[in-house]
């Protein structure tokens, strides 16, 4: 694996750059030349390798012994027919004396554990098709709007379109559209 990190550590201890040199030539900073010149020593060419920057522990992830009371849980409730829910799995840790993570996390361990079947709430935007005339004046619509005046006056806007262009039509205020008005 060769990489600019390799060929400019090469370079600097082979002596045909100094590190200001390299550090310009390849666009690493001096200071992160020096550590990965301290890897080298300690590790050769391997301890160049990228590293994981995530953190080698988290002290506030929730503990082996709550996640997997909470997979138990959801499988003894759902087993017995009753709520299953991130809510009703705090309330039972909480009553067990357990740390109660928040509902969000409950419900990230169950879906990491494939013990949610996802069932969106709404319908996904690729599924609607527009319905849209093929020629101008095919097709019109009609659509009302209640609206409170200044006055305190309630009032009903009816619009008229070319469900073509998108075009208005006609736009009238009524105090109360009834079906006659929208078969004009």
């Amino acid at each position: 694996m060769s990489s600019k990190h390799q060929v400019a550590v090469l370079q600097i201890t082979a002596g045909s750059l100094t590190v200001s040199e390299a550090a310009r030539r390849y666009g690493i900073s001096r200071q992160h030349l020096h550590r990965l010149l301290t890897r080298f020593e300690e590790g050769g060419l391997d301890a160049l390798a990228p590293r994981s920057r995530a953190p080698k522990s988290n002290p506030a992830a929730t503990g082996e012994q709550v996640r997997s009371r909470i997979i138990t849980l959801r499988r003894q409730l759902t087993w017995g027919g009753l709520d299953a829910g991130p809510v009703t799995i705090a309330w039972h840790l909480q009553r067990e004396g357990l740390q109660v993570p928040s509902t969000s996390t409950i419900r990230r361990i169950l879906h990491t554990e494939a013990l949610i079947t996802p069932e969106p709430r709404k319908r996904p935007k690729r599924s609607f098709v527009r319905f849209e005339a093929a020629q101008p004046n095919g097709c019109w619509q009609s659509d009302f709007t209640h609206w409170h005046l200044a006055d305190g006056t309630d009032i009903e806007i009816l619009n008229w379109l070319d469900d073509h262009s998108r075009y208005l039509l006609g736009c009238t205020a009524l105090p109360r559209v009834t079906g006659d008005h929208a078969d004009r």
